[in-house]
């Protein structure tokens, strides 16, 4: 058989994967999936922007019958998709693919609910598209990167577009590859998304990836409504790829499509910060802990790392959230600040714009040296980012640790029962018990719901 083009080769793979053709082990992570994204939804459904978001939905989306998480609202699809994006997507909790530079999950699951609850489909239909948009998200992104992040855009907004467009039209037009294609190549003439905020701060990242959710979903019912796209948008001669990158290799795309899952390389990240910057993280609660040492005993860290966050994750003194949940030396003197002691420990947004106020954060951030580390760079893959700290202390000790897969990668994975203590912790800040267990019951049987609007009336929640 002939070799597909990229865009008609990857939209071929979407309209034919089914559930049943997924792994055994993929199937059974969809649960622990699922309920993470939910897990970060409600934690970033209470923030500001999420009420920003929520007030320009009612006032600007349509009607429609996709429900708004945590809710009884419901709104058009794509309005749907971009609000529960921003509750799931907007704190830097989410899932990461180091590699690809983005988070898929947020988008992904947003744009497939919002077509699967809106049209009553069955949920493995829901979870099978759910599995074929990471696998473009991801993909797509690993071809252009890291020149494409280098040109300054934020892959989770730019690549974000065709994880939503490839769920929401595979729900829409179940084996029409080419369809599938067409809303591809529509979604990419809606994709941006700059990096700038981390010069100049703003707010904007907190909707790059619900916009790109709500683009993807757009694409996907414009197509249905007569619309096409190129079918070659990605490789084209002025397709997206050359557009976006100066460097560009499709053999990541094509590479054991359909046999091997570039899902299972996500991160499930401990903390609201950069997934790049977990091991050191992990480093220093781990030295704090064994030794039972406060931040006050601290006269000096040093911070090895590899090369990928020299400069953008580095910055010792961060003026904005943002910025905050962005830097190493930040996110280090809060974990050692906050003496975090249980092993499945969260540093949440809260901790993080808190500790902007905290002089002893703040001065313990300014002692943190981040140097180039050999070891570093060698454990540094397209999964997970390597650290070393090394802390020097009042009394004179120097201590040392070296992690180079932060727990939560695929190569140290949450177990399902630690996934499921997580969302139970947080879900119980806002819903009693029988309400948690009735929730963890719906998404671990949603495989087998004919209509996967049986999540929809999630307890609780504003009207």
């Amino acid at each position: 058989m002939e070799k597909q083009a990229p865009t008609l080769e990857l939209a071929s793979f979407a309209a034919a994967l089914t559930y049943g053709r997924l792994p055994a082990p993929l199937r059974s992570a969809l649960f622990e999936y699922t309920l993470d994204y939910l897990r970060v939804a409600s934690l970033g459904e209470r923030m500001p922007w999420s009420q920003w978001a929520r007030d320009y939905v009612r006032q600007n989306g349509g009607p429609g019958r996709a429900p708004v998480l945590f809710s009884a609202g419901r709104s058009d699809p794509a309005s749907a998709a971009f609000l529960n994006t921003v509750y799931a997507g907007s704190i830097d909790a989410d899932d990461t693919h180091v590699g690809a530079m983005l988070h898929p999950g947020c988008i992904v699951f947003s744009a497939a609910l919002a077509i699967g609850q809106s049209r009553g489909l069955a949920g493995e239909r829901v979870l099978a598209a759910v599995v074929a948009g990471y696998e473009a998200m991801i993909r797509i992104a690993l071809c252009i990167q890291p020149s494409h992040f280098k040109r300054g855009f934020q892959s989770t907004a730019t690549c974000g577009v065709f994880g939503s467009a490839v769920a929401a039209s595979a729900l829409l037009f179940p084996g029409d590859a080419r369809r599938i294609a067409q809303a591809m190549g529509l979604a990419a003439s809606f994709s941006g998304g700059l990096v700038q905020f981390f010069h100049s701060g703003s707010t904007v990242k907190r909707i790059h990836a619900a916009q790109a959710a709500r683009s993807g979903v757009h694409a996907a019912l414009l197509v249905e409504a007569g619309f096409s796209g190129p079918v070659d948008i990605l490789e084209g001669q002025d397709g997206f790829a050359r557009a976006y990158a100066d460097q560009v290799d499709f053999a990541p795309l094509s590479d054991r499509l359909g046999s091997v899952y570039r899902m299972t390389e996500v991160s499930i990240k401990p903390h609201a910060c950069s997934a790049r910057v977990l091991a050191a993280v992990e480093a220093a609660v781990d030295l704090c802990r064994e030794d039972d040492i406060a931040a006050g005993d601290i006269e000096a860290v040093t911070l090895g790392i590899p090369r990928v966050i020299q400069g953008r994750l580095t910055g010792n003194a961060p003026a904005s959230l943002q910025g905050a949940q962005m830097s190493a030396p930040f996110s280090v003197a809060l974990a050692i600040r906050k003496q975090i002691r249980s092993d499945v420990y969260a540093l949440n947004v809260d901790d993080f714009e808190a500790g902007l106020e905290d002089p002893v954060v703040m001065a313990l951030a300014a002692r943190v040296e981040c140097v180039l580390d050999d070891e570093a760079e060698r454990a540094s893959t397209a999964e997970s980012v390597g650290a070393r700290v090394t802390l020097v202390l009042r009394d004179g000790r120097r201590l040392s640790r070296f992690v180079a897969a932060p727990k939560g990668s695929a190569s140290r994975p949450y177990s399902q029962a630690d996934h499921v203590a997580r969302a139970r912790t947080e879900l119980a800040r806002r819903y009693a018990a029988p309400e948690v267990d009735r929730l963890v019951d719906l998404v671990r049987a949603l495989p087998q719901a004919a209509d996967v609007g049986v999540l929809a009336p999630l307890p609780g929640g504003r009207p």
